[in-house]
């Protein structure tokens, strides 16, 4: 059964190729979504895929690109379930 998640990332992750390693990370797994980055500083992520595939994301979203510094990781399923290829925004 596929679900999504919604994931705010917190922390040094704009500048340092967050979303980069994160599309990298998403397609890698077979996901779909998106992640784009925030007026405030922080990332945000949408992504659809397996409960298996979900939680070694989010596994990932803790220590992110080499050069972040991630500080806090805020997961919440949402409802919309995504089919595109997983992107930058």
């Amino acid at each position: 059964m596929r679900k999504t998640v919604a994931i705010e990332i917190i922390g040094k992750v704009q500048g340092v190729f967050f979303r980069k390693y994160t599309q990298q990370t998403g397609c890698r797994l077979n996901l779909c979504g998106f992640v784009c980055n925030r007026p405030d500083g922080s990332v945000y992520i949408e992504a659809t895929g397996s409960e298996l595939q979900i939680k070694e994301f989010i596994r990932w979203c803790h220590n992110g690109s080499p050069m972040s510094v991630v500080r806090q990781v805020v997961v919440r399923e949402i409802s919309v379930i995504h089919s595109e290829p997983f992107q930058i925004q």
